[in-house]
């Protein structure tokens, strides 16, 4: 192995990456952090100036580069900060973490400490700025004019910092210091007086995320340094041997490394075990609590964007990593940054999924935030214990008894499961400030020995004994100092013991959510379809591929998860999941996914019970198991690391400064491989096998090059560029934005087709179905969302929740000025259009369906209300018309929009509004289904025969239209009039017409051809076909008829009389006029084969109906008694072989044969005559005559065919239908009215035809009332 390739392989293994100390650099002097968002106002003292980063080491590796700007602004996100003695001092410890391009992370912890300034440049810089201020200050304050003043004051303070970055002479400040003045105000600074302090922060960069270690070493180091006595060694032979010597920890083993001071212990979870997750869990829990935890996950599996707020960057990072750890085995795909400093918080304008955390500064309002809109935003007060969710946020599926279950594992180690406690994380030591002087050093090797065989397990009962006494009398003394940190032994007792307990309540509160998913997901290999043949053609087709049976998946889900499970499917980290176990076929599998699928074997979960539907919430059984693992390791180390030890240093380096961080000698930390053979030599043999495991791993399968393509593609946003804050940068971030909205636009849009067509197809009877009626709101609900983020990119002000609305509000207030207000939706003075039949159509404008919108009693919210206006321009198919008209205001979108906006870029946003476009080519009726309780406008038209129009004055209508919501009672319609307008409740999608007229006499008949409803509000337009007279003396003599209705325009289309939209959305056949019934001898006669294969076909269709989930099935009427139905296919096999009118009158209708049948039956049982019969009186003869006969009893009207019509539809619901068919077939009278060739003398037919009736009797059929109205049976 060369010495390169020696160091790159031994860099992959060690316990850190890089060591980094960030400060102030006296060569280039104070320079304002113009992006702190700091007012100039400020003390100097009191401002942020930028930091440096002074040293790292080592200069770079070849697999993890080192981003110098980011690490410097994550190291110190505020910048430099200055205190003097009478500010508190004490050490603060944060930590973050870093993403590299391909998509692995690792981790900073830092350790920031205030030391003094040593140079007179700083020193002076600040003084003269203090006195500067103090000027400023006074002149402002005895100006007449205040607000005159504050403007004036701001500018000659900024203009006098930029003239300190350049340069600074003492004459400078000799001169300024002659100012008159009190400087001894809060907040100045006096050289003479005050001393002066600067933060300084010291980082190690490690793999993997060695919070407890980490904290540790560096908090050892600081001590060592602003001790005032000399550390054993330099700090040079510690921070080598943490960078070249500590390796990380063998999987499922722990490590012993040495700090200064006192050893170090880390671990890493074997392969069967929860991946290492060393963020307090238990903290995140105790500050915001169970309740708003679980509401928080909720968002984040949801992948909504989630803003964390907190004044403390490391509450920030310990927040974020709780919830990315808890999402496994998924994992967060979109922008993840925990910690953003000021210059960065553009990043809130992006217009996807986040999860971001920003530094709330004290006293600081929510409002002083630019948040561009809220319509999908959580915002995390961690501080206050507060979390605020989206609307209409689905729960966690068993939320209650998951709450159960987290709130006993919290009380088990103490925590209260409420929130609002704030826990203090483990400290390392009590520090002493820079200006006190520390203790002198008690050094105690036998103690320290103990210690180490204590925590090796290699003391016996009696030894052990003892040191339990030694611990117990150092607690009891308190304050002896036991040891060169500053630390009581007692002390040190209790940090392990805390650690150890952090641990195991990390491990057991993952193992719930573990377990959850383990429930939930058991079976999701069951549902991944395997399609392709090939990596390659499968990233080829991957857009246009379903890799996961949602639909298949979500009907054996319990009712109660639905709403999360559909949204939850949706998301991409579940996409990304799916995706890979797609891969795996030809791949290695992603370490995540292979432990989930490991986990799930063991748990035998393939083999549940195959019923989801009722399954039972099972509380996790592995808790103590899982932590007795990380418990074993903590108290015994596996394995040790070698000490530091002396460095091939110069005499007179790495010389001891009491108080100051030295200059560290670079010589001996640029490469590892420069010290001495002795040491090196056994670090590289100890690590040889580990890169050719990694080799070995790399050749298996196919080239992992495909995989890295596959997460190359998904993720394009690179966090180094996000973290790059200058102009050049910020725009390419903002372009990246547009073009990931454009491109999720044409993904959701084909998606949306693609879904929706399928689903017309499964209508029409011509494929299977692959999506429900949530899975169908679920897409809609991505719709508004992505429509929400696109109106909140480049916002310049936000007023409002919803940027959509917003963007509405100010459109509606500019058209109010320049226009006429519209009247309001179906007033005379409505924008109408003409329809083929003469009819009018109503086309709300923009401005009119948000009116509609404003004045809907359901209590929206701004959101709910963007929400909403967007359901109804999808319904009516005016979406894209609507954005596009809201957008030819080019003077409004340049006052609300920055330049970078999405809105702004016109190329990308024509393609977004067509793609937008398409989904006009299907029909949604959201907006109709959602909202079903507010009032619309119906306008009702009778249409008679053109030849016949004048009998309509003859006739007093009425009419009664039903929908799968309710109907709107009868409706009166005036006298010589074919029209009615009236308000009624949503009646949802219209299935049914009642169409009567008051029988007035002889005269008042007329023959209608169809009766059109028209929904005013969604422009929605319904055809009830009739065909048939409606009076006394003609036809069958009905004065009232059930009609089928069928929708026949969507609406908004762009010429009146063409409808372009694809079949009707529940594919109701159309129900073809009837001719008017005339003699036997002029019908056509249909053949026996046709009618049978109609009649099985009929059946058909009824049983797919009832074995569709619930979601997805159709309109029964349509499939009982429209076209095609089952009335109309078996009054076709009546009719069959029936001979002349010799026993009836002229027209010839079912049910005269019915009424006959029954009449001879009755009869001839009354005489006797049934005794010779082959027909026998029971049971079903009996039900058949008292129907029959409550039929012809009922006061309505409605004529032979409708009661023909009642009568097949009481036998299908009360499963007697296939019982009534063989006994007219029996009945005497049959042989003297059929031809010997009719089907109903046919024995095999009808004994077919019944037993195709008999397998409908197993569904529970439901009626609408308006075909039942009026009998009671």
């Amino acid at each position: 192995m060369s010495g390169n390739a020696a160091a790159t392989a031994a860099a992959s293994c060690r316990f850190a990456h890089y060591f980094v100390v960030c400060g102030v650099d006296a060569d280039t002097g104070l320079e304002p952090d113009e992006g702190a968002g700091e007012s100039f106002e400020q003390s100097p003292i009191r401002r942020s100036f930028k930091s440096k980063l002074l040293v790292h080491y080592p200069e770079n590796t070849d697999r993890n580069p080192f981003s110098k700007d980011a690490v410097n602004m994550l190291c110190m996100p505020r910048g430099l900060s200055f205190r003097t003695q009478t500010d508190r001092l004490d050490p603060q410890f944060h930590s973050f973490t870093l993403s590299s391009d391909d998509g692995t992370r690792s981790y900073g912890f830092v350790h920031t400490f205030y030391e003094e300034v040593t140079s007179p440049q700083i020193i002076t810089a600040m003084h003269t700025l203090s006195q500067m201020h103090h000027v400023e200050h006074q002149s402002s304050s005895s100006s007449s004019s205040p607000s005159s003043s504050a403007s004036s004051a701001s500018s000659p303070s900024t203009s006098s910092m930029d003239s300190l970055v350049s340069s600074l002479d003492e004459s400078d400040a000799e001169s300024l210091a002659a100012v008159s003045g009190c400087l001894g105000c809060a907040g100045s600074f006096d050289p003479a007086r005050d001393t002066l302090y600067v933060s300084k922060a010291l980082c190690l960069l490690t793999p993997l995320p060695f919070l407890q270690a980490s904290r540790q070493f560096l908090s050892q180091l600081q001590q060592a340094a602003t001790s005032q006595t000399a550390p054993p060694l330099p700090l040079e032979s510690y921070i080598h041997n943490i960078l070249y010597e500590v390796p990380l920890p063998p999987p499922g083993r722990s490590l012993r490394f040495h700090g200064v001071h006192r050893p170090i212990v880390c671990q890493r979870p074997g392969p069967g075990e929860l991946p290492l997750g060393e963020y307090p869990l238990g903290e995140a829990f105790s500050l915001l609590g169970v309740d708003n935890m679980v509401q928080l996950l909720t968002c984040a599996f949801l992948e909504t964007q989630v803003l964390l707020c907190s004044q403390d960057y490391q509450r920030l990072m310990t927040v974020a990593e709780g919830i990315t750890t808890l999402l496994f085995p998924f994992q967060w795909q979109h922008i993840y940054l925990p910690i953003v400093s000021p210059p960065l918080h553009h990043l809130l304008d992006a217009p996807m999924p986040f999860l971001i955390g920003i530094q709330r500064r004290d006293g600081a309002q929510r409002s002083s935030l630019h948040l561009p809109h809220e319509a999908n935003l959580c915002i995390v007060d961690i501080d206050n214990h507060c979390v605020e969710a989206p609307e209409d946020l689905p729960m966690f599926p068993n939320q209650a008894e998951l709450i159960q279950e987290l709130s006993e594992v919290l009380l088990r180690f103490g925590l209260s499961p409420q929130g609002g406690v704030i826990t203090k994380p483990p400290t390392t030591n009590t520090t002493n400030t820079p200006n006190t002087p520390a203790s002198p050093r008690v050094s105690s090797l036998v103690l320290e020995d103990l210690m180490e065989d204590r925590r090796n397990g290699n003391l016996g009962g009696e030894e052990l004994a003892v040191l339990e006494r030694l611990q117990a009398l150092a607690r009891r003394c308190g304050g002896g100092k036991m040891s060169d940190g500053e630390q009581t032994l007692g002390h040190v007792f209790e940090e392990e013991e805390e650690e150890l307990k952090a641990a195991k309540l990390n491990i057991q509160l993952r193992e719930v959510f573990a377990g959850r998913f383990s429930a939930m997901f058991g079976r999701y290999d069951e549902f991944i379809i395997h399609s392709a043949l090939d990596l390659d053609s499968w990233l080829s087709n991957r857009e246009g591929t379903f890799s996961f049976d949602k639909g298949s998946f979500l009907s054996v889900q319990p009712v109660t998860h639905l709403r999360f499970m559909s949204r939850f499917l949706e998301t991409s980290m579940f996409s990304s999941f799916v995706d890979g176990k797609v891969i795996s076929r030809w791949a290695e599998r992603d370490p995540l996914q292979q432990l989930f699928d490991n986990r799930l074997e063991k748990e035998g979960l393939y083999d549940t019970d195959q019923d989801s539907h009722n399954c039972h919430y099972r509380k996790c059984t592995t808790l103590f198991e899982s932590a007795q693992a990380t418990e074993r390791r903590l108290l015994k180390a596996d394995h040790t690391a070698i000490h530091p030890h002396l460095l091939d240093m110069r005499i007179g380096q790495g010389r001891h400064q009491p108080g100051y961080f030295p200059k560290l000698q670079a010589d001996v930390l640029v490469q590892g491989q420069n010290t001495n053979n002795r040491w090196s030599s056994r670090v590289t043999a100890s690590r040889r096998s580990e890169p050719k495991r990694s080799t070995t791993a790399d050749h298996s399968g196919v080239d992992n090059e495909q995989r890295q393509k596959h997460t190359f593609m998904r993720k394009n946003l690179r966090q180094a560029k996000l973290l790059d804050p200058s102009p050049q940068a910020v725009t390419q971030t903002h372009r990246e934005f547009v073009d990931g909205l454009l491109s999720e636009c044409r993904l959701k849009t084909k998606r949306m087709l693609m879904e929706r067509m399928g689903k017309e197809i499964v209508d029409l009877g011509q494929g299977e179905a692959n999506i429900t009626g949530l899975q169908e709101n679920t897409l809609i609900h991505g719709l508004c969302d992505l429509l929400e983020r696109t109106w909140g990119h480049g916002l310049q002000l936000k007023q409002g929740k919803s940027a959509l609305w917003s963007h509405l509000l100010h459109y509606q207030a500019a058209q109010g000025k320049t226009e006429t207000p519209a009247e309001s939706p179906g007033s005379n003075g409505s924008e109408q259009r003409t329809f083929d039949d003469g009819a009018l159509l109503l086309r709300g404008s923009l401005i009119q369906d948000m009116r509609f919108i404003q004045t809907m009693s359901e209590g929206l919210s701004e959101v709910g209300q963007a929400r909403s206006w967007i359901h109804l321009a999808l319904e009516k198919k005016m979406l894209c018309q609507h954005l596009k008209e809201l957008l030819t205001n080019q003077k409004l979108l340049r006052q609300l929009y920055k330049p970078h906006a999405f809105l702004l870029c016109e190329e990308e946003r024509e393609q977004f509004l067509f793609h937008l476009l398409s989904l006009n080519t299907v029909d949604y009726l959201c907006f109709t289904r959602v909202f079903t309780s507010i009032s619309i406008p119906y306008r009702v038209v009778i249409i008679p025969m053109k030849k016949l129009s004048i009998a309509m004055a003859t006739v007093n209508p009425w009419v009664c239209v039903s929908g799968e919501l309710g109907d709107s009672g009868v409706r009166q319609i005036t006298k010589n009039t074919q029209e009615i307008y009236f308000q009624c409740k949503n009646l949802g999608r219209l299935s049914t017409l009642q169409l009567g007229q008051e029988n007035s006499g002889l005269l008042a008949k007329c023959l209608i051809d169809c009766v059109m409803v028209y929904n005013e509000i969604t422009g929605h337009t319904y055809k009830f076909p009739c065909g048939r007279w409606l009076g006394k003396g003609v036809g069958d003599g009905s004065l009232e008829r059930v009609l089928i209705g069928q929708l026949v325009s969507p609406g908004g289309e762009e010429d009146s009389g063409r409808w372009t939209g694809t079949p009707p959305e529940l594919a109701s056949p159309s129900q073809s006029v009837r001719a008017v019934l005339e003699s036997l001898g002029s019908r056509s006669r249909m053949q026996s084969v046709e009618v049978q294969e109609n009649m099985r076909e009929t059946a058909n269709n009824l049983v797919k109906h009832f074995h569709k989930p619930e979601q997805e099935r159709g309109n029964l009427t349509v499939l009982l008694c429209g076209e095609g139905g089952l009335v109309l296919s078996l009054e076709n096999f009546l009719l069959h072989g029936l001979k002349s009118n010799r026993l009836f009158q002229l027209n010839v209708f079912v049910w005269d044969f019915v009424e006959k049948a029954v009449g001879s039956v009755e009869s001839a049982d009354q005489m006797g005559d049934l005794q010779g019969s082959t027909l026998t009186r029971g049971p079903p003869c009996d039900s058949l005559c008292h129907y029959v006969n409550a039929i012809n009893a009922s006061p309505r009207n409605i004529g032979k065919e409708g009661k023909f019509q009642l009568l097949v539809c009481l036998g299908i619901r009360d499963r007697l239908l296939s019982h009534w068919l063989p006994l007219l077939a029996e009945c005497p009278l049959t042989a003297r009215t059929y031809e010997d060739s009719a089907l109903l003398r046919d024995r095999a037919a009808v004994h077919s035809l019944s037993r195709v009736l008999h397998t409908l009797n197993e569904f529970a059929i439901t009626l609408e009332t308006a075909l039942v109205k009026g009998v009671d049976l």
